[in-house]
C-alpha cells in the first residue's frame, strides 16, 4: 500500500533534520569563540532550517520541488553537516581517542591491522577495494532514488528516515569520540603507501580533498551507512540487496585495508546500525500509528 502524505505534513526525516540541524547549532552557539568561521556556520544551519519548515509548505504540483523536497534536500543536508564537522568536532571536544583505538585493535589481534594487511597487500586489491569504498557516495542516494522513482512512498519515507538518523547519529560519535584513523595516526608504523595504480591513487587524493581531516574514524559511518542500506534493501528490495551486497562486503573490507578504520571503528559502525534500527524504528512506528500511516517494513513489492 503506498499511501501519499498531505504536502504540509512534516515527515519523520524533515522532523529528524530540524532536530540535528538544531542540535548542531546549538553546540556551535555554546561554542562560538572555539568554532571557526561560526558566525557563517550557524548562518548556513538556520538557512537549512528555514528552508527545511518551508518545504511542506510550498503547494505545488511541478515534480522538480517534489524532487527537491525528496531527494535533493536532505542529501545537501547531509553533506553541508558532513562538511562543517571539520570546523566543530575539535571545537567541542579537543581530545582525540586514536590512541585508545590502537590500543583496542592490538588487545583484539595482537598486531595492527592496517600493518599487517600490507602482507597481502597488490595493486590489483588496492584498485578493487579503493574504488569499492567510494561506493558509499552512491549506494544510499541509488536505494532512495529507486524506492522514489516506483512510487513506493511508505518505503521512500521509511528509508529516508533510518538513513539520515544513520548518518546524523555517526556525526555525534565523531563529537564524542574524536580520532584521525590509521592513515593519519599510525602511519610512521606502515612500510610504505599502499601498492596501486594511478586509478586508485587519483581515487585516494580526490576523497583527502573532498573529507579532509574531520577526526570521522570511530565508528565507521560508511560501515554503518552502507550496512544500513544493505538492511533495508532486504526489507524494501530484494533485487537491490543482491545487488548491493558484494559492493558493501567490500565497502567494508576497504575501510580496513585502505587505512582509513581501525578494526574497532567497524565494530563500531555495526553497532551504529543496530542504534539505528533500534530507537528508529519504534520511533517510526509511533509516528505512523499517530498519522494513520501504513508502517512499510514488511513491503515486499518488487522484490523478486
Amino acid at each position: 500500500m503506498n499511501t501519499h502524505m498531505p504536502r504540509h505534513l512534516f515527515r519523520p526525516a524533515e522532523e529528524l533534520n530540524i532536530f540535528f540541524l538544531f542540535i548542531f547549532a546549538l553546540l556551535i552557539t555554546l561554542h562560538f569563540s572555539e568554532v571557526p568561521r561560526a558566525g557563517m556556520v550557524l548562518s548556513i544551519y538556520a538557512s537549512l532550517i528555514g528552508f527545511q519548515l518551508l518545504l511542506p509548505r510550498i503547494n505545488t504540483e511541478f515534480a522538480v520541488m517534489h524532487s527537491i523536497r525528496d531527494i535533493i534536500f536532505p542529501v545537501v543536508s547531509i553533506l553541508t553537516v558532513f562538511d562543517s564537522l571539520g570546523l566543530i568536532v575539535h571545537a567541542v571536544n579537543p581530545q582525540d581517542i586514536d590512541h585508545l583505538l590502537i590500543r583496542l585493535d592490538y588487545r583484539l589481534f595482537g598486531l595492527h591491522p592496517t600493518v599487517a594487511l600490507e602482507r597481502v597487500a597488490s595493486p590489483f586489491l588496492t584498485d578493487i577495494l579503493q574504488l569499492a569504498y567510494t561506493t558509499y557516495y552512491f549506494l544510499p542516494i541509488a536505494m532512495g532514488v529507486t524506492l522514489w522513482r516506483q512510487g513506493r512512498h511508505d518505503a521512500f519515507n521509511y528509508y529516508l528516515f533510518l538513513i539520515m538518523l544513520c548518518f546524523y547519529l555517526s556525526y555525534v560519535g565523531y563529537l564524542l569520540f574524536p580520532a584521525l584513523g590509521p592513515r593519519y595516526a599510525i602511519a610512521h608504523l606502515q612500510t610504505g603507501e599502499l601498492p596501486g595504480s594511478a586509478f586508485s591513487q587519483s581515487i585516494q587524493s580526490l576523497l583527502n580533498s573532498l573529507e579532509g581531516v574531520k577526526r570521522d574514524a570511530f565508528p565507521s559511518g560508511h560501515t554503518g551507512i552502507a550496512v544500513t542500506a544493505l538492511v533495508l534493501a532486504w526489507r524494501l528490495d530484494r533485487r537491490l540487496f543482491r545487488i548491493f551486497l558484494i559492493p558493501v562486503v567490500l565497502l567494508v573490507a576497504a575501510t580496513v585495508y585502505c587505512r582509513y578504520h581501525y578494526v574497532v571503528d567497524v565494530i563500531g559502525g555495526l553497532l551504529l546500525v543496530v542504534v539505528t534500527f533500534i530507537p528508529g524504528g519504534v520511533y517510526y512506528k509511533f509516528w505512523t500509528r499517530r498519522n494513520g500511516y501504513p508502517f512499510p517494513a514488511s513491503e515486499r513489492r518488487h522484490s523478486d
